[in-house]
């Protein structure tokens, strides 16, 4: 879906170091923002996944991206530093996940954007609110749906689409690139999800059940056909209690589960425990947002991360990944030393 210009007459307030600022409401928005002429986009973003996609739609221009959360932090609790008012000050963009993914970013961001610039959430923009999943470690209740959209290819997607009506808007000087890497990157995600597809359907239908360290793929589960029968980690990023814990193992047995799997980042002895208590094997490689490998890494992607965990799954439940493993999942234009991670 295009995103039209609107026109919004902005409240100016005088912030620390001589920044404009503006209010909540008329920063928020994709479709907000100047149109920026003579000078290259500098862009904000929050987890590694949306640096990437975005990354794919920008590349081959001038614009700057900057990473705010680092690879392997728990961005539900990450607390920016000080030191990123700056990179959120000085960003002609600011894009983040949304549906309260990373609030402490947020409002730091709010507290120092200069009047000419927006924050663009991309999974508020891409998901109404009736289709908002609460889940595991995301009840209803907490007031905070499950924002894990980018681990669902379709809606990764639809994340680049946004991206890349939003450079089109507020640089249309360079709307051709923009245009063209979307198109290749589009192609991309649409080989990643026939070659998912393709490798979903040598796994016994029976055995699509996902028992996760931190619920990541409610969106990816719905989309593909399997059922999350359960996630670890509860909505206080907790350990689960005693009780939890023995239903969960009764759980796995009742259900026969063939894979129990783990973060790499964040080790859990609960879901080793499980494992050894039920006999099924425990797979503690999977990312929800760390991608792989070092930056300048040809599988240092969205689509790097996204083949990986995905292949680690099929194969883990009895399923052939080849297909997923024969990707091509290098960046449409790749030059790590504008994309700093």
């Amino acid at each position: 879906m295009k995103i039209k210009l609107i026109t919004v007459l902005l409240v100016v307030a005088t912030g620390c170091a001589g920044s404009e600022q503006t209010s909540t409401s008329q920063s928020i928005g994709c479709e907000l923002g100047e149109v920026i002429q003579g000078t290259p986009l500098n862009i904000a973003t929050t987890v590694a996944p949306i640096t990437s996609i975005v990354a794919n739609i920008a590349g081959g221009t001038a614009s700057v991206i900057t990473g705010v959360v680092p690879e392997g932090t728990n961005s539900h609790t990450f607390e920016p530093k000080p030191s990123d008012a700056a990179t959120l000050e000085s960003a002609d963009i600011i894009f983040i996940n949304g549906l309260v993914l990373e609030e402490p970013t947020k409002d730091l961001a709010l507290a120092n954007i200069k009047s000419s610039a927006n924050i663009c959430e991309l999974g508020t923009e891409i998901l109404p609110e009736s289709e908002y999943l609460y889940d595991f470690s995301f009840p209803k209740e907490g007031g905070k749906p499950n924002p894990h959209l980018w681990t669902n290819p379709p809606m990764a997607k639809q994340y680049a689409q946004v991206v890349r009506d939003v450079l089109v808007l507020r640089d249309p000087a360079n709307a051709a690139t923009y245009e063209k890497n979307f198109a290749a990157f589009a192609q991309k995600i649409d080989a990643l999800d026939n070659a998912l597809r393709e490798s979903i359907a040598t796994i016994p239908e029976g055995q699509r059940k996902l028992l996760t360290y931190h619920d990541a793929y409610a969106y990816f589960a719905i989309e593909y056909g399997f059922t999350v029968i359960g996630a670890i980690q509860p909505s206080s990023f907790d350990e689960p209690s005693p009780k939890e814990i023995a239903e969960l193992i009764a759980q796995v047995k009742n259900q026969n589960v063939k894979a129990i799997f783990g973060s790499e980042v964040f080790p859990s002895t609960v879901l080793e425990q499980i494992g050894a208590e039920t006999g099924v094997r425990y797979v503690d490689v999977l990312r929800d947002d760390d991608l792989i490998g070092k930056p300048g890494d040809p599988e240092h992607s969205w689509l790097g991360l996204m083949r990986f965990d995905f292949a680690t799954m099929v194969e883990a439940l009895g399923g052939d990944a080849s297909a997923l493993k024969a990707l091509d999942v290098r960046d449409v234009v790749k030059d790590e030393a504008k994309y700093p991670q």
